[in-house]
């Protein structure tokens, strides 16, 4: 053989070689590219959310999926009455939660609640009433309930997260949780969450932070969600359709008394003090007086002592306070700016529908101190004042 016809048949094999290990490190490449997905589906992490069986949880539950979770819903039944017409709604419920887990093709629970619900929170509600104080079962529901028992069983289930349908955000960094306010500032529901610890909500996803509502409902009309169209809840979950004070004599008894003026005048007699709160203007049954303005009438105080309900004609001064305190804070996150100081400046709300308000908190030996820059109306006992610091949800505490 030439030497040329060597260099040639070398040349050929060299080739073959080359194409070999190219063929190979191809291979190679694309089973380890499998391997990669496989991993990915081995790591794919787990979400459990609370399937209410209402529209918000319904979207929430399906923008997890299509973020890539692995969805598990949870039915939670926290009370066993009816709604004192005859409805048990929370049997609709689950059944509503049930068509969207199946329409979405997730697995879902029903876990009853109802036991911790009545021992964590209802008693909680009953006992405040008594104080003639008005309290807010809603907030202790997240944190007792949602952010309780709910967390525990999800991680029974092994799941990464828990998720919600709440409008709130939430941002998580390496060392610290924050609770941030939603984008529809018309549903933010960062008011209800301000007792939650950060513990708790360390591991929680909001899927509906950055939604309006009305994106939320197209989105489910989008899927065919039966909840597309379904009406939200309102008012206190265990009460339903009743009336509340028909509600309420069932477990606490009614002792009527006098109604009175700023100047102590009876003017009539109430049902009970536990029926009314302050800066009410109907419902007390005191019309026209003689000898007085024709302003509304206003109730402005509860004297538990003398069972006196006080109200006033017109919204005088009695019904404004610029100050209240408060025993305990408790902080969402990180809050180191009262390690060196005695105070702080944040804005605030008493009510959830109330706009955030400027004032000053003070911290004392064994409370807190909060100062409006203007006086805020009808501060109510046993309601929460919620911070915020831009849209940063602080926490917040009970009025005192």
């Amino acid at each position: 053989m030439t030497d040329v016809s060597k260099l040639h048949t070398c040349n050929k094999l060299t080739m073959g070689k080359l194409k070999t290990v190219s063929v190979n490190k191809k291979r190679a490449e694309i089973a380890n590219y499998e391997n990669l997905l496989l991993s990915d589906i081995k790591k794919k992490k787990k979400v459990v959310v609370g399937l209410s069986g209402g529209v918000d949880s319904s979207v929430a539950a399906k923008l997890l999926i299509d973020d890539g979770y692995e969805v598990i819903g949870l039915f939670m039944h926290n009370w066993e009455e009816d709604d004192g017409m005859g409805n048990c709604t929370s049997i609709d419920d689950w059944q509503d939660a049930q068509n969207v887990a199946s329409k979405l093709s997730i697995p879902i629970y029903s876990i009853n609640f109802s036991k911790d619900y009545m021992e964590r929170v209802f008693s909680y509600f009953l006992a405040e009433y008594k104080k003639g104080r008005t309290p807010n079962p809603d907030v202790l529901c997240n944190r007792e309930i949602k952010f309780g028992p709910f967390l525990e069983y999800a991680k029974k289930l092994q799941a990464d997260y828990i998720a919600t349908g709440h409008y709130c955000g939430i941002k998580h960094s390496k060392n610290d949780t924050q609770l941030i306010k939603a984008k529809d500032q018309d549903k933010c529901q960062t008011y209800f969450l301000n007792q939650v610890t950060t513990g708790q909500l360390s591991n929680t996803l909001f899927p509906l932070a950055k939604l309006e509502k009305r994106v939320v409902r197209e989105i489910a009309k989008k899927e065919g969600l039966i909840t597309a169209h379904k009406k939200d809840s309102t008012g206190i979950c265990f009460i339903g359709e009743r009336k509340f004070r028909e509600f309420l004599k069932t477990y606490l008894p009614a002792n009527k008394g006098d109604i009175v003026d700023t100047n102590g005048k009876v003017l009539g007699t109430h049902d009970g003090l536990m029926y009314y709160t302050l800066g009410q203007r109907k419902g007390f049954g005191v019309g026209g007086v003689k000898n007085e303005s024709q302003n509304r009438w206003f109730v402005v105080k509860k004297d538990l002592e003398k069972n006196h309900l006080i109200v006033s004609n017109g919204e005088g001064k009695e019904l404004f306070s610029s100050s209240l305190r408060v025993d305990n804070i408790n902080f969402i996150g990180k809050f180191d700016q009262l390690e060196n100081n005695t105070e702080f400046r944040a804005m605030a709300k008493c009510r959830y529908r109330q706009p955030d308000e400027p004032c000053t908190v003070i911290k004392k030996s064994d409370h807190y101190i909060v100062n409006f820059d203007t006086p805020q109306r009808a501060i109510t006992p046993g309601q929460f004042i919620v911070f915020y610091q831009k849209s940063r949800c602080l926490g917040g505490g009970v009025i005192e």
